[in-house]
Protein backbone atom coordinates (compact mmCIF):
# COMPACT_ATOMS: atom_id res chain seq x y z
CA UNK A 1 0.00 0.00 0.00
CA UNK A 2 0.91 3.65 -0.28
CA UNK A 3 0.55 5.19 3.18
CA UNK A 4 0.83 8.93 3.79
CA UNK A 5 1.66 10.14 7.31
CA UNK A 6 1.21 13.89 7.87
CA UNK A 7 3.27 14.95 10.89
CA UNK A 8 5.15 11.67 10.90
CA UNK A 9 8.52 12.86 12.21
CA UNK A 10 7.89 12.42 15.94
CA UNK A 11 8.12 9.33 18.14
CA UNK A 12 4.86 7.75 16.98
CA UNK A 13 5.55 8.61 13.36
CA UNK A 14 8.97 6.99 13.62
CA UNK A 15 7.44 3.82 15.06
CA UNK A 16 4.92 3.58 12.22
CA UNK A 17 7.38 4.53 9.50
CA UNK A 18 9.84 1.81 10.52
CA UNK A 19 7.20 -0.88 10.89
CA UNK A 20 5.17 -0.08 7.77
CA UNK A 21 8.27 0.29 5.59
CA UNK A 22 9.61 -3.03 6.90
CA UNK A 23 6.26 -4.60 5.97
CA UNK A 24 6.82 -3.54 2.37
CA UNK A 25 4.57 -0.50 2.14
CA UNK A 26 5.48 2.80 0.49
CA UNK A 27 5.48 5.42 3.26
CA UNK A 28 5.34 9.15 2.54
CA UNK A 29 5.77 11.60 5.44
CA UNK A 30 4.45 15.16 5.25
CA UNK A 31 6.71 17.44 7.27
CA UNK A 32 7.72 21.08 7.60
CA UNK A 33 11.39 20.07 7.36
CA UNK A 34 11.91 17.25 4.85
CA UNK A 35 15.29 15.54 5.23
CA UNK A 36 14.77 11.91 4.17
CA UNK A 37 13.68 10.05 1.08
CA UNK A 38 9.89 9.91 1.16
CA UNK A 39 9.55 13.25 2.96
CA UNK A 40 7.29 15.87 1.36
CA UNK A 41 7.14 19.49 2.53
CA UNK A 42 3.89 20.91 3.87
CA UNK A 43 2.88 23.61 6.35
CA UNK A 44 -0.08 21.86 7.96
CA UNK A 45 -2.32 24.83 7.24
CA UNK A 46 -3.04 25.28 3.55
CA UNK A 47 -3.44 23.14 0.44
CA UNK A 48 -0.33 22.89 -1.72
CA UNK A 49 1.60 20.54 -3.96
CA UNK A 50 1.81 18.11 -1.04
CA UNK A 51 -1.85 17.21 -1.62
CA UNK A 52 -0.75 15.24 -4.69
CA UNK A 53 0.75 12.66 -2.33
CA UNK A 54 -2.72 11.83 -1.01
CA UNK A 55 -4.28 11.44 -4.45
CA UNK A 56 -3.99 7.74 -5.27
CA UNK A 57 -2.79 6.73 -1.82
CA UNK A 58 -4.43 3.89 0.10
CA UNK A 59 -4.19 5.15 3.68
CA UNK A 60 -3.66 8.47 5.47
CA UNK A 61 -2.55 8.46 9.11
CA UNK A 62 -2.57 12.05 10.36
CA UNK A 63 -0.34 12.54 13.42
CA UNK A 64 0.22 16.29 13.05
CA UNK A 65 0.05 18.53 16.10
CA UNK A 66 2.28 20.43 18.49
CA UNK A 67 3.87 18.18 21.12
CA UNK A 68 2.16 18.04 24.52
CA UNK A 69 5.58 17.78 26.15
CA UNK A 70 5.74 21.46 27.09
CA UNK A 71 4.57 23.93 29.69
CA UNK A 72 0.81 24.45 29.35
CA UNK A 73 0.95 28.19 28.93
CA UNK A 74 -1.89 29.99 27.16
CA UNK A 75 0.27 30.35 24.06
CA UNK A 76 1.28 26.68 24.00
CA UNK A 77 -2.29 25.49 24.55
CA UNK A 78 -3.47 27.67 21.67
CA UNK A 79 -0.66 26.29 19.50
CA UNK A 80 -1.77 22.75 20.38
CA UNK A 81 -5.34 23.61 19.37
CA UNK A 82 -4.45 25.39 16.13
CA UNK A 83 -1.89 22.83 14.93
CA UNK A 84 -4.32 19.96 15.45
CA UNK A 85 -7.45 21.53 14.05
CA UNK A 86 -5.76 23.27 11.11
CA UNK A 87 -3.85 20.18 9.98
CA UNK A 88 -6.92 17.95 10.29
CA UNK A 89 -9.05 20.43 8.35
CA UNK A 90 -6.54 20.72 5.50
CA UNK A 91 -6.01 16.93 5.31
CA UNK A 92 -9.79 16.64 4.91
CA UNK A 93 -9.71 19.26 2.15
CA UNK A 94 -6.96 17.37 0.32
CA UNK A 95 -8.88 14.09 0.55
CA UNK A 96 -12.06 15.78 -0.68
CA UNK A 97 -10.21 17.24 -3.69
CA UNK A 98 -8.46 13.99 -4.64
CA UNK A 99 -9.42 12.26 -7.86
CA UNK A 100 -8.56 8.93 -6.23
CA UNK A 101 -9.03 9.49 -2.48
CA UNK A 102 -7.57 7.08 0.09
CA UNK A 103 -9.93 4.41 1.35
CA UNK A 104 -9.21 5.09 5.02
CA UNK A 105 -8.15 8.09 7.09
CA UNK A 106 -6.82 7.32 10.57
CA UNK A 107 -6.73 10.51 12.60
CA UNK A 108 -4.66 10.77 15.78
CA UNK A 109 -6.62 11.78 18.86
CA UNK A 110 -5.93 11.27 22.57
CA UNK A 111 -7.16 9.39 25.62
CA UNK A 112 -6.89 12.72 27.48
CA UNK A 113 -10.40 13.36 26.15
CA UNK A 114 -11.80 11.16 28.95
CA UNK A 115 -12.54 12.35 32.46
CA UNK A 116 -10.13 12.25 35.37
CA UNK A 117 -11.60 9.36 37.36
CA UNK A 118 -10.73 6.40 39.58
CA UNK A 119 -14.04 4.55 39.95
CA UNK A 120 -14.41 2.84 36.56
CA UNK A 121 -12.62 2.48 33.24
CA UNK A 122 -13.51 4.55 30.18
CA UNK A 123 -14.36 2.70 26.99
CA UNK A 124 -15.79 4.19 23.80
CA UNK A 125 -19.40 3.41 24.73
CA UNK A 126 -19.71 4.13 28.44
CA UNK A 127 -16.68 6.36 28.98
CA UNK A 128 -17.17 9.76 30.57
CA UNK A 129 -15.74 12.71 28.68
CA UNK A 130 -13.76 15.21 30.72
CA UNK A 131 -14.02 18.94 31.14
CA UNK A 132 -16.41 19.24 34.07
CA UNK A 133 -14.64 17.26 36.81
CA UNK A 134 -14.58 18.94 40.22
CA UNK A 135 -11.34 19.61 42.03
CA UNK A 136 -8.97 19.70 39.04
CA UNK A 137 -7.16 22.68 37.48
CA UNK A 138 -9.33 24.73 35.15
CA UNK A 139 -6.95 24.39 32.21
CA UNK A 140 -7.45 20.60 32.16
CA UNK A 141 -10.83 21.36 30.58
CA UNK A 142 -9.04 23.10 27.73
CA UNK A 143 -7.03 19.94 27.04
CA UNK A 144 -10.35 18.13 26.61
CA UNK A 145 -11.62 20.94 24.38
CA UNK A 146 -8.53 20.52 22.19
CA UNK A 147 -9.23 16.79 21.87
CA UNK A 148 -12.91 17.23 21.03
CA UNK A 149 -12.14 19.97 18.50
CA UNK A 150 -9.51 17.72 16.93
CA UNK A 151 -12.02 14.91 16.44
CA UNK A 152 -14.74 17.31 15.31
CA UNK A 153 -12.50 18.61 12.51
CA UNK A 154 -12.27 15.08 11.11
CA UNK A 155 -15.97 14.39 11.58
CA UNK A 156 -16.91 17.55 9.66
CA UNK A 157 -14.66 16.78 6.69
CA UNK A 158 -16.67 15.87 3.58
CA UNK A 159 -14.95 12.65 2.50
CA UNK A 160 -17.73 10.30 1.38
CA UNK A 161 -15.35 7.81 -0.24
CA UNK A 162 -12.91 7.64 2.68
CA UNK A 163 -13.57 5.78 5.92
CA UNK A 164 -12.65 7.82 9.00
CA UNK A 165 -11.32 6.53 12.34
CA UNK A 166 -10.21 8.63 15.34
CA UNK A 167 -7.36 7.04 17.31
CA UNK A 168 -7.87 7.87 20.99
CA UNK A 169 -4.38 6.83 21.91
CA UNK A 170 -2.89 6.34 25.34
CA UNK A 171 0.85 6.92 25.84
CA UNK A 172 2.79 4.84 23.32
CA UNK A 173 5.67 3.10 25.05
CA UNK A 174 8.77 2.49 22.92
CA UNK A 175 12.56 2.52 23.47
CA UNK A 176 12.97 5.61 21.25
CA UNK A 177 15.22 8.31 22.66
CA UNK A 178 13.18 11.22 23.94
CA UNK A 179 9.89 9.30 24.09
CA UNK A 180 7.77 9.00 27.21
CA UNK A 181 9.23 5.61 28.15
CA UNK A 182 12.76 7.00 27.84
CA UNK A 183 11.87 9.80 30.28
CA UNK A 184 10.18 7.44 32.76
CA UNK A 185 13.09 5.01 32.64
CA UNK A 186 15.54 7.86 33.22
CA UNK A 187 13.57 8.93 36.31
CA UNK A 188 13.54 5.35 37.60
CA UNK A 189 17.30 5.00 37.12
CA UNK A 190 17.80 8.19 39.15
CA UNK A 191 15.76 6.70 41.99
CA UNK A 192 12.89 9.13 41.35
CA UNK A 193 10.39 6.59 40.07
CA UNK A 194 8.15 6.43 43.11
CA UNK A 195 4.49 7.34 43.58
CA UNK A 196 3.54 10.90 42.64
CA UNK A 197 0.95 12.63 44.84
CA UNK A 198 0.05 9.24 46.33
CA UNK A 199 0.17 7.39 43.01
CA UNK A 200 -3.51 6.40 42.89
CA UNK A 201 -4.06 8.06 39.48
CA UNK A 202 -4.37 5.55 36.66
CA UNK A 203 -1.85 5.31 33.83
CA UNK A 204 -3.09 4.14 30.43
CA UNK A 205 -0.44 2.97 28.01
CA UNK A 206 0.15 0.83 24.92
CA UNK A 207 3.25 -1.08 23.83
CA UNK A 208 4.61 0.12 20.48
CA UNK A 209 4.22 -3.33 18.95
CA UNK A 210 0.54 -3.43 19.84
CA UNK A 211 0.09 0.15 18.63
CA UNK A 212 1.40 -0.82 15.19
CA UNK A 213 -0.68 -4.00 15.11
CA UNK A 214 -3.81 -2.08 16.10
CA UNK A 215 -3.24 0.46 13.33
CA UNK A 216 -2.80 -2.37 10.81
CA UNK A 217 -5.93 -4.03 12.20
CA UNK A 218 -7.99 -0.85 11.76
CA UNK A 219 -6.69 -0.33 8.23
CA UNK A 220 -7.90 -3.80 7.31
CA UNK A 221 -11.30 -3.64 9.01
CA UNK A 222 -13.68 -1.82 6.68
CA UNK A 223 -16.44 -1.96 9.31
CA UNK A 224 -14.60 0.35 11.74
CA UNK A 225 -15.45 4.05 11.81
CA UNK A 226 -15.43 6.69 14.55
CA UNK A 227 -13.41 6.73 17.77
CA UNK A 228 -11.30 3.76 18.86
CA UNK A 229 -9.31 3.58 22.10
CA UNK A 230 -5.71 2.52 21.49
CA UNK A 231 -4.69 1.42 24.98
CA UNK A 232 -3.66 -1.80 26.65
CA UNK A 233 -6.57 -3.51 28.45
CA UNK A 234 -4.94 -3.23 31.89
CA UNK A 235 -4.35 0.38 33.00
CA UNK A 236 -2.96 0.54 36.51
CA UNK A 237 -2.30 3.09 39.27
CA UNK A 238 0.84 5.16 38.84
CA UNK A 239 2.50 3.70 41.93
CA UNK A 240 2.07 0.15 40.56
CA UNK A 241 3.10 1.28 37.07
CA UNK A 242 6.39 2.71 38.32
CA UNK A 243 6.99 -0.22 40.67
CA UNK A 244 6.82 -2.59 37.69
CA UNK A 245 9.15 -0.35 35.68
CA UNK A 246 11.68 -0.25 38.53
CA UNK A 247 11.53 -4.04 38.79
CA UNK A 248 12.16 -4.40 35.07
CA UNK A 249 15.17 -2.09 35.32
CA UNK A 250 16.47 -3.55 38.57
CA UNK A 251 16.04 -0.37 40.62
CA UNK A 252 14.96 -1.29 44.16
CA UNK A 253 13.77 2.10 45.40
CA UNK A 254 11.79 4.97 43.97
CA UNK A 255 11.45 8.10 46.02
CA UNK A 256 7.89 9.41 46.33
CA UNK A 257 6.99 12.91 45.23
CA UNK A 258 4.33 15.24 46.58
CA UNK A 259 2.18 17.33 44.28
CA UNK A 260 4.34 20.41 44.73
CA UNK A 261 7.47 18.37 44.08
CA UNK A 262 5.88 17.11 40.87
CA UNK A 263 5.19 20.71 39.89
CA UNK A 264 8.85 21.59 40.41
CA UNK A 265 9.96 18.56 38.42
CA UNK A 266 7.58 19.32 35.56
CA UNK A 267 8.86 22.88 35.47
CA UNK A 268 12.46 21.67 35.30
CA UNK A 269 11.57 19.26 32.47
CA UNK A 270 9.56 21.98 30.68
CA UNK A 271 6.49 19.77 30.90
CA UNK A 272 3.20 19.90 32.78
CA UNK A 273 1.78 18.11 35.82
CA UNK A 274 -1.40 17.12 33.95
CA UNK A 275 0.67 14.41 32.30
CA UNK A 276 1.53 13.05 35.76
CA UNK A 277 -1.56 13.74 37.84
CA UNK A 278 -4.57 13.13 35.60
CA UNK A 279 -6.09 9.69 36.13
CA UNK A 280 -6.46 8.19 32.64
CA UNK A 281 -8.28 4.91 33.13
CA UNK A 282 -8.91 3.97 29.50
CA UNK A 283 -9.64 0.53 28.04
CA UNK A 284 -9.91 -0.65 24.40
CA UNK A 285 -13.54 -1.72 24.33
CA UNK A 286 -14.03 -1.76 20.56
CA UNK A 287 -10.76 -3.53 19.79
CA UNK A 288 -11.44 -6.27 22.32
CA UNK A 289 -15.01 -6.74 21.08
CA UNK A 290 -13.66 -7.14 17.54
CA UNK A 291 -11.30 -9.90 18.65
CA UNK A 292 -8.03 -7.98 18.62
CA UNK A 293 -5.49 -9.83 20.79
CA UNK A 294 -2.79 -7.79 22.50
CA UNK A 295 0.71 -9.23 22.50
CA UNK A 296 1.53 -7.11 25.56
CA UNK A 297 -1.65 -6.72 27.64
CA UNK A 298 0.05 -6.43 31.05
CA UNK A 299 2.50 -3.70 32.01
CA UNK A 300 5.12 -5.74 33.94
CA UNK A 301 5.80 -7.94 30.90
CA UNK A 302 5.65 -4.99 28.49
CA UNK A 303 8.09 -3.00 30.64
CA UNK A 304 10.50 -5.96 30.73
CA UNK A 305 10.42 -6.19 26.93
CA UNK A 306 11.04 -2.47 26.51
CA UNK A 307 13.94 -2.46 28.99
CA UNK A 308 15.47 -5.44 27.17
CA UNK A 309 15.29 -3.54 23.88
CA UNK A 310 16.79 -0.41 25.43
CA UNK A 311 19.72 -2.45 26.70
CA UNK A 312 20.12 -4.05 23.29
CA UNK A 313 20.03 -0.71 21.49
CA UNK A 314 16.90 -1.74 19.58
CA UNK A 315 14.19 0.71 18.56
CA UNK A 316 11.94 -1.49 16.46
CA UNK A 317 10.07 -4.69 17.29
CA UNK A 318 12.14 -6.40 14.58
CA UNK A 319 15.47 -5.73 16.27
CA UNK A 320 16.66 -2.70 14.29
CA UNK A 321 19.47 -0.84 16.02
CA UNK A 322 18.93 2.68 17.25
CA UNK A 323 20.96 5.37 15.46
CA UNK A 324 24.12 6.54 17.20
Amino acid sequence: MKIVIPGGTGQVGGILRRALTAAGHEVVVLTRRPVRDGDVRWDGKALGLWAEALDGSDVVINLAGRSVSCRYTAANLQAMMDSRVDSTRVVGEAIAAAGRPPRVWLQMSTATLYAHRFDAPNDETTGVLGGTEPGVPDYWAYSVEIATSWERAQEQAETPHTRKVALRSAMVMSPDRGGVFDVLLWLARLGLGGPVAGGAQYVSWIHDGDFVRAVEFLIGRDDFTGPVNLAAPAPLPQRAFMRALRAARGVPVGLPATKWMAELGAFALRSDTELLLKSRRVVPGRLLEAGFAFDHPQWPEAAADLVRRVRGGQTSMRGEQSPG
